[in-house]
């Protein structure tokens, strides 16, 4: 059974930092490629960064310079640092494994006040 727990949301200052951790069980996580998405209240999900299995990144522009997505294989645990971080950020994070399949986590909070 392949699960994804998300961990690390929480409530920050404007300009503070947090740093999500998504684990992965049931998978091999070192071949899918990952990504975390937010949804704003009453948006849509929308992505923040990519990073597949060979190593490439790829940013939303709103968060390039401030947000780090990695990776560790060995713990079969992704991550999404986020630096300086702005009211606008402020959402439910999800992971996303891809690898054949596609799963999701359940979310974490992530509330950003001004």
């Amino acid at each position: 059974q392949v699960r994804l727990v998300e961990s690390g949301g929480g409530l920050v200052q404007a300009g503070g930092s947090l740093r999500l951790s998504c684990a992965a069980s049931g998978i091999i996580f070192s071949t899918f490629s990952m990504g975390w998405y937010r949804q704003a209240p009453g948006k849509q999900r929308e992505l923040v960064a990519t990073l597949n299995s060979g190593g490439s990144t790829n940013y939303a522009d709103s968060v390039k310079g401030r947000f780090t997505i990695s990776r560790d294989n060995a713990k079969n645990t992704g991550y999404l640092q986020m630096n300086n971080l702005k009211p606008e950020d402020t959402g439910v994070y999800y992971c996303k494994v891809l690898g054949g399949n596609i799963y999701w986590g359940q979310g974490t909070q992530v509330t950003v006040s001004s």
